[in-house]
């Protein structure tokens, strides 16, 4: 069966940095296919998109919030997705997801496969 492990999330200070990784168990994803997108949700809150890379070849895409903080990439020998995240605020504080849809990013709608997540918590 298809599933998404999420890792890599943990415990910083304000201004920290953590790299969270999305690797497919089971089976190797073919990235020219599929796009890959992180989101997180804090308690109280709805998801919100964060990041997305594409799987084929269009641009990558974050949210205003993290612009220039965070990072995407994708090492498809491992099967992994990669978000690097710099500069992190008390408001990243989330747990962050990935998911799959087929094609182009599409501004984080219809996506699947979800992995159960990671906590990132920036706390001071």
């Amino acid at each position: 069966q298809l599933q998404l492990v999420e890792s890599g999330g943990g415990l910083v200070q304000p201004g920290g940095s953590l790299r969270l990784s999305c690797a497919a168990s089971g089976f190797t994803l073919d990235y020219s296919v599929y796009a890959t997108g992180w989101f997180r949700q804090a308690p109280g809150k709805e998801r919100e998109g964060v990041s997305c890379i594409s799987g084929n070849g269009g641009p990558s895409s974050y949210a205003d919030s993290v612009k220039g903080r965070f990072t995407i990439s994708r090492d498809n020998a491992k099967s992994t997705v990669y978000l690097q995240m710099n500069s992190l605020k008390p408001e990243d504080t989330a747990v962050y997801y990935c998911a799959l849809r087929y094609g182009r990013c599409n501004g984080g709608i219809g996506f699947g496969s979800w992995g159960q997540g990671t906590q990132v918590t920036v706390s001071s």
